[in-house]
């Protein structure tokens, strides 16, 4: 059993709660621990764009915490893999970098050495299973249903980052792993458009004016459901999406799912053990679609 440094970040606890549900459920039916560290603290992402220097030692720190146990790193929040990866590529790449943090860490007691990956856990999913195993262990088709794939941000840039593992502008990771369970993944226009939820704080009307609009596009699709693997953006379509509702005179009755609430679907996991009771856009109609 593949072992990794299971990296919850801050939103996904008190936010996509879920998320970390389905994402345990899962991972123990393909045969993957998740192995929870105490020492985890946040990845620095909230403070890069005014301290790169905090945040690269936040970063390096918890790149340490998983090292001392041998261990890489799994995340399910997309802001934090993009942090965590690419602190650890300047770390690696920058002459004289790694040693000027670990004179810092030494101070409480820690050290880098270079040895940690870290990776999402649907980039796992998908280089490490594969969609042709995953499609192997589906109990419950999800044929019939038609899927909206929404990548995010942070899941594919920078690019560089990620060593390019695919096009940032036309991925197709999230898509196969949709279509291995049986489901139609649905093109839409905008479909690499932001959620606008980094924004969120700084400008609530333009924020959910780019949300609303992804959300007229997928719902004109005639879509069942969003899918997507980060708790930022679930948070603008999902916990958001009644606000938006009410601003912008519209109705949508979308869900969003994240894929591993998805996957287990389709693997025959409860969907109490998914966590589909704590989405706020309720899922009954879709669970009744398959006969769930």
């Amino acid at each position: 059993m593949k072992k990794y440094a299971f990296f919850l970040g801050c939103l996904a606890p008190v936010m996509s709660r879920q998320f970390e549900l389905s994402t345990r459920k899962v991972a123990k039916k393909l045969g993957l621990e998740l192995i929870d560290m105490e020492d985890f603290a946040c990845c620095g992402f909230p403070i890069k764009s005014v301290d790169q220097e905090t945040t690269l030692l936040l970063a390096a720190r918890n790149l340490s915490v998983a090292e001392g146990l041998g261990l890489d790193i799994c995340t399910i929040c997309t802001g934090c893999a993009s942090t965590l990866t690419e602190a650890n590529k300047e770390l690696m790449h920058n002459d004289g970098l790694l040693e000027k943090v670990n004179e810092k860490l030494q101070k409480i007691g820690r050290t880098y050495k270079g040895n940690v990956k870290v990776k999402h856990f649907v980039r796992i999913l998908y280089e490490d299973i594969g969609p042709e195993k995953i499609k192997s262990q589906v109990k419950k088709s999800l044929e019939g249903l038609k899927f909206a794939s929404h990548y995010g941000c942070h899941y594919l840039k920078p690019s560089d980052v990620f060593d390019k593992f695919e096009d940032p502008e036309f991925p197709k990771s999230l898509d196969e792993l949709v279509s291995a369970l049986g489901a139609e993944t649905l093109e839409y226009e905008e479909k690499m458009h932001c959620c606008g939820g980094v924004i969120l704080d700084v400008d609530d009307k333009i924020a959910l004016a780019m949300a609303q609009k992804k959300l007229d596009h997928v719902s004109a699709m005639g879509a069942d459901a969003m899918v997507l693997m980060c708790p930022l953006c679930g948070s603008m379509y999902d916990r958001n999406q009644r606000v938006m509702e009410r601003r912008f005179n519209v109705a949508y009755n979308l869900p969003v799912l994240f894929y591993p609430q998805v996957l287990g679907l389709a693997l025959g996991i409860d969907p109490k053990g998914l966590g589909l009771d704590l989405n706020r856009v309720k899922t009954s109609d879709l669970l009744s679609k398959l006969g769930v």
